[in-house]
């Protein structure tokens, strides 16, 4: 059995795709002029802030699906009952919540 050589530290960078950055960009300008069309066209997501990227591909899909708004009845909730009432968020002091972002 033939043991492979291991590659040095300056070799497994160049392994890595950061090294050939120009021309993978090179080729992907290439293959977007070579198939982006109006029939079929590209959509570019930047995605440096990978959270915000999601949220905008998500909005920007359902943007894409043709929908109608549903109306719906106006739905009438009955009073709340007093029976057995007490300070319900007074019981909550204290407690470790997740912080509201949105």
């Amino acid at each position: 059995m033939v043991a492979l050589p291991v590659p040095s530290d300056r070799e497994k960078t160049q392994m890595y795709p950061w090294t050939r950055w120009y021309d993978y960009s090179q080729a992907r300008d290439m293959m977007l002029a070579a198939t982006d069309t109006p029939y079929a066209p590209w959509f570019i997501l930047r995605s440096d802030n990978k959270k915000k990227a999601r949220l905008n591909c998500i909005r920007f899909l359902l943007e894409k699906i043709p929908h109608k708004r549903v109306k719906r009845p106006e739905v009438k909730l009955p009073r709340r009952s007093k029976r057995g009432a007490y300070d319900d968020e007074a019981s909550l002091a204290g407690k470790n919540f997740i912080l509201e972002r949105y």
